[in-house]
């Protein structure tokens, strides 16, 4: 029986993470043809390539496999560090979580303030969506993740925390300008609007559902960014399908408007973290989890 031989696989760990093998090296403290070796060595071990060498670095099956275990051994190294010496924490302790864009903008930081007020954490916030959040856990890149898929994967388990409501705004001048006789398919296909990416259709099936408008009927910028949505709409430029938790204040005082007050878009969050969570990881996904559960609806 082959045993796993843990500096190998840190090896493995560097080289994806730093995404090169010579900065890999200077994070272990050794040769770039050491690190070069060790990682040779694994991949002989198991008999199979676990990377692909390229721009970027990425792993193959195998190796998010190992990548996975390498990183479940970790948060269980961690969470037994912090159980055996609470008070005497040696160095930060690294928490790599996956959220997505919109959670990251209203909620989930206020979920995470006890935590890093109350420990000494080295936060990776890695946002991601949909599927690529999934991705995220199954690569051992995170050990806990905010989506909108229900199903764990194996070795996981998932929280439901409540429901993102995204409502249609706009400034008073941008419905001024499209919307002067109303809010309908037509005046629709003329207004400039927002999608977060490529893989974003949270706005597409807003307006499929409710208009029977397909995307190639209106345009839409593409801007990576949840504030950015709420900018673009304050400054005229875009109406937006914006969470309403992230605009309270703006609808308060009318400098944005719900174009659509008969409709809503909701996604339902979960939190997905391992089974055999404990210690410190098990304090994160129980603060994540009653805070998501106060501040969306359920």
């Amino acid at each position: 029986m082959m045993n796993l031989d843990y500096k190998l696989l840190s090896a493995l760990n560097a080289v994806v993470e730093q995404q090169g093998f010579e900065l890999a090296a200077k994070k272990l403290f050794i040769s770039q043809p050491a690190i070069s070796l060790r990682l040779k060595n694994l991949e002989e071990k198991v008999g199979q390539p676990l990377v692909i060498r390229g721009h970027p670095i990425r792993v193959t099956a195998a190796g998010e496999k190992l990548l996975s275990h390498y990183k479940m051994v970790q948060q269980l190294e961690n969470d037994l560090i912090t159980d055996l010496f609470p008070a005497i924490p040696s160095h930060p302790v690294k928490i790599s979580l996956a959220v997505n864009a919109d959670s990251i903008a209203t909620w989930f930081l206020d979920a995470m303030a006890p935590i890093l007020k109350k420990y000494l954490i080295e936060m990776n916030l890695i946002t991601a969506n949909g599927a690529e959040t999934l991705n995220k856990l199954r690569s051992g890149q995170a050990v806990g993740a905010v989506m909108n898929i229900e199903s764990p994967l194996p070795g996981y388990r998932s929280f439901k925390l409540g429901g993102m409501n995204y409502i249609l705004v706009a400034s008073k001048d941008f419905r001024q300008q499209y919307f002067s006789q109303g809010v309908n398919k037509e005046s629709l296909k003329m207004a400039p609007s927002m999608n977060y990416d490529y893989r974003d259709n949270m706005h597409q099936d807003f307006m499929n559902k409710h208009f029977d408008l397909d995307a190639s009927e209106y345009s839409s910028h593409k801007i990576s960014s949840s504030e950015a949505f709420v900018d673009l709409a304050k400054r005229s430029l875009a109406c937006c399908l914006i969470p309403q938790l992230q605009i309270e204040r703006e609808l308060a005082d009318g400098e944005l408007i719900n174009l659509c007050p008969k409709y809503r878009l909701s996604e339902t969050l979960y939190w997905h973290s391992w089974v055999l969570v404990k210690g410190l990881n098990k304090q994160i996904s129980q603060e994540i989890v009653a805070y998501g559960r106060q501040v969306l609806e359920n």
